[in-house]
């Protein structure tokens, strides 16, 4: 009963109008035709539209997020089990917790050219919604949960493959999504140093652009700064900074090592 459940799509057949919308432009990008249209329209419909739309919150594209979340963790799950027959749990866990990433999912949409679809209110469109990466991962998400919803396991599972599957060493072995904090902590706990300690340097401009410099200190002869667009990311970057200065070395060492934090 429950793998009927699972493997068949939901028929909702909504049979509801939508505006004007490039559904084939879309469909022609992602490799899907939908029966139900409408789950395609949604799935691009971001909250903040339904302020332009007057429609409750449940129309937006959160619910399909929710969904699709699930389904490209059970895909990516499964992938790292069968493509890794000797790597241990942690480095599995490692390896998924890449490729579901915000990072990865976002530069994936970026690279199909789908941001500019999403539908935005004028608010949020003028703030960089249509390239903001938390924006593009969820678009990803809700798009994989439509999929299912129309056309069950099969179809999104080959979009999974197809987007985010095959290229999923060249993810996981990219300098850029390691976690820079998680090595230096590992690094400096090794030495007996306790936790690095991070804190705010600045922060400026305006609240939708805020731009924030962060210090990183192991001991007094081993800190270093890195700015971002969060305070997050500016961390990140002030860890790796400090790590490329005392122990370059182990970035190279995690990058041939495949997994990361």
């Amino acid at each position: 009963m429950l793998k009927r459940f699972l493997l068949k799509p939901f028929n909702r057949n909504i049979g509801r109008e939508i505006p004007e919308f490039p559904v084939s432009s879309i469909q022609k990008i992602i490799g899907y035709k939908f029966k139900d249209r409408y789950l395609l329209y949604q799935a691009f419909k971001h909250r903040s539209y339904l302020a332009v739309t007057n429609e409750p919150a449940w129309e937006s594209n959160e619910r399909l997020e929710f969904l699709g979340d699930a389904v490209v963790d059970i895909a990516v799950t499964v992938s790292m089990y069968k493509d890794n027959p000797n790597s241990s749990e942690g480095v599995l866990s490692k390896k998924k917790s890449i490729l579901v990433s915000r990072k990865v999912l976002a530069e994936i949409v970026k690279n199909l050219d789908l941001g500019k679809y999403l539908l935005l209110n004028k608010g949020e469109e003028k703030t960089g919604g249509a390239t903001r990466s938390s924006n593009l991962a969820n678009l990803y998400e809700s798009i994989v949960g439509a999929i299912y919803l129309d056309g069950g396991l099969d179809p999104a599972y080959e979009f999974i493959d197809h987007t985010l599957l095959n290229g999923s060493m060249d993810f996981v072995n990219r300098r850029k999504y390691l976690n820079y904090k998680s090595i230096l902590l590992e690094h400096a706990q090794a030495r007996g140093l306790g936790s690095p300690v991070y804190s705010v340097v600045s922060e400026s401009g305006p609240d939708h652009e805020k731009e924030f410099e962060m210090r990183v200190k192991v001991t007094e002869n081993e800190t270093a700064t890195g700015s971002g667009r969060s305070k997050k990311i500016a961390e990140q970057r002030a860890a790796k900074n400090l790590l490329s200065r005392i122990a370059p070395h182990l970035i190279e060492e995690r990058i041939k090592s495949g997994p990361a934090d």
